[in-house]
């Protein structure tokens, strides 16, 4: 199995430093990690926020040949024209190094409404918006009159070459649906390796049925890095309890911490139950130990698949 290990730094590169971008990416690219993963929030939790579309593109710009994963842009929460023309002048950047997961959101509800979008239609929304997304980025010609969306002959070239693959964020039944229906891949966050197993065994049974087969399985995890467990330990509760305002111990059984090699056998697990992406979010003490520290446990993971 391959198996390509990432590193999440939104926020190391939202920075107006542009030497600080560059040398985060080449470390990131010399250590041979094989992509970096952005998030996207418009307003969370009080107002934090970075859009996965903007972030890719300091990505994809700064850099000639690392690949970006936004995990996860908030589909739902934009027009499918705009996503549609975005992503494909990415893809014209950049061929080939962009991959687009996509997810609902919901931890905090205020970010959808203040969106202008009830938050009991995100779901729905985010369907219909993916299945016209899907064929915008074709280059096909649409015309469309749904719950949400009404495109007249609406057409995005030039259509990406190759193809830019969306893979679907989220937990339970609806995301299982979601990435049979529309999904080249799932990406997970927040699940138990066993979870993890049973929802990847679910997908494939249920696109299956659709005659389609999702090919890539993700994890998003945060993490903290340190020689000394306890600091890093420290590091990932402080980070977790800035963004999420929940308590390390919320997260302590999702959110391993502690050196390259106790994180790596933790997440051993996870490549066993079928993951062939893993993104680490990482807490360290800096921005230059964490990418030396994922990077040893990129190295721990594949030496253990020989």
């Amino acid at each position: 199995m391959s198996l390509r290990i990432g590193l999440s730094a939104t926020d190391a590169l939202l920075v107006a430093d542009p030497k600080a971008r560059r040398a985060l990416l080449d470390a990131a690219a010399d250590a041979g990690l094989d992509h970096i993963t952005v998030g996207d929030h418009i307003s969370f939790h009080g107002g934090t926020g970075f859009d996965g579309m903007v972030s890719a593109t300091s990505v994809l710009s700064t850099h000639d040949t690392i690949s970006v994963v936004i995990g996860v842009y908030l589909l739902g929460l934009r027009h499918p024209m705009l996503a549609a023309r975005q992503i494909a002048t990415l893809a014209q950047l950049a061929p080939g190094r962009l991959v687009l997961g996509v997810g609902v959101g919901g931890e905090d509800r205020s970010e959808i409404t203040n969106s202008g979008v009830d938050p009991r239609t995100r779901g729905r929304r985010m369907d219909e918006t993916l299945t016209l997304l899907r064929a915008l980025l074709a280059g096909d010609e649409v015309t469309h009159s749904g719950e949400f969306c009404t495109l007249d002959r609406a057409r995005i070239l030039p259509s990406p070459d190759p193809a830019v693959p969306i893979i679907i964020g989220g937990r339970g039944e609806a995301a299982i649906e979601r990435t049979a229906a529309h999904g080249d891949g799932w990406l997970a966050i927040f699940a138990t390796a066993s979870r993890f197993a049973q929802t990847r065994e679910k997908i494939l049974a249920a696109a299956a049925e659709r005659g389609r087969a999702p090919h890539t399985f993700g994890v998003n995890v945060w993490c903290g890095l340190d020689e000394d467990p306890a600091t890093a330990d420290r590091l990932v509760g402080e980070q977790m309890q800035a963004l999420y305002r929940l308590p390390r111990d919320k997260f302590r059984h999702l959110a391993p911490a502690g050196t390259p090699e106790q994180v790596a056998e933790w997440l051993s697990s996870y490549v066993e139950a079928g993951a062939d992406t893993i993104t680490l979010i990482p807490a360290a003490r800096s921005h230059e130990a964490a990418v030396e520290f994922v990077a040893q446990v990129r190295a721990l993971l594949l030496d253990s698949l020989g």
